[in-house]
């Protein structure tokens, strides 16, 4: 896990429990990619109000229920493709012994791990059986700018179908980074195991909680320019927003895509 104490006074929510939600029997931990910008900007201009997003892009979210080993996990994903190829983090669905995908109107299929990528904590899933899916429209990470206006999908504590908003609060954020100042209480790169996810994140103010893990943010035009993974969270003891959340910028996540698909 990248944050594995619960000794240390603050917490970076990702990872198998990552903003995934993950059952008692689960662990809490964090993953992602990176990301480049420049002047132009995607979504600061309204061409919808939230609801006009929220209805455009919730039927291409689902819902990721996985069995594993150690118990129960919820992520979010993202449909790629009308016969169900589905985009999610990969501590989602790491150590999955079953995946299950719930559509935004209840329809299930089974689903199965095509590959993932664990220091990018990317993963794409295949759904059994699927077709006539609505799929997202990715954008472009790279023109985003700090103020635009965002919007979060997913299963934040197994709620499917939420909705939040907010703004892109800084670009380029290096996780690794995060709490590594001196003086400094929030130190906890000693329990970054070697093979965690390592990435450079959009930060925003939209909540994420654990389910949202591989859900959505998008733009006010409804193109998804990154995928939620991780929240910061002052208090080891609770796992809720504190209005900091991490998303893998959507560019990075498609040369992920295209390396797992091609082998």
């Amino acid at each position: 896990a990248l944050i594995a104490s619960t000794a240390v006074a603050a917490a970076l929510v990702g990872g198998v429990g990552g903003a995934a939600l993950v059952g008692l029997e689960g662990n809490h931990s964090t993953g992602t990619t990176a990301s480049t910008t420049s002047a132009q900007s995607v979504s600061a201009t309204t061409n919808g109000d939230v609801s006009s997003v929220a209805e455009k892009v919730l039927p291409s979210v689902v819902q990721v229920n996985v069995t594993t080993r150690q118990g129960k996990a919820i992520g979010s994903g993202i449909i790629l493709s009308p016969d169900g190829k589905i985009l999610t983090n990969a501590h989602v669905v790491s150590g999955a012994t079953a995946v299950t995908i719930a559509l935004s109107d209840g329809t299930k299929y089974q689903a199965a791990v095509v590959g993932a990528d664990t220091k990018a904590d990317i993963a794409v899933l295949q759904a059994n059986g699927a077709s006539g899916l609505t799929a997202a429209t990715l954008g472009d990470s790279s023109r985003l700018k700090v103020g635009d206006q965002v919007v979060a999908i997913g299963s934040p504590g197994g709620l499917q179908n939420t909705v939040t908003s907010g703004i892109v609060s800084a670009l380029n954020r290096k996780l690794s980074d995060i709490g590594t100042g001196e003086p400094n209480p929030y130190n906890q790169t000693a329990n970054r195991a070697t093979d965690s996810p390592s990435y450079t994140a959009i930060q925003t103010d939209a909540a994420i909680n654990q389910g949202n893990s591989g859900g959505p943010l998008v733009t006010m035009t409804g193109q998804v320019i990154g995928i939620n993974s991780a929240l910061y969270n002052p208090s080891s003891t609770s796992a809720g927003s504190v209005g900091i959340g991490f998303a893998i910028p959507v560019n990075d996540a498609k040369t992920i895509i295209d390396q797992i698909e091609n082998g």
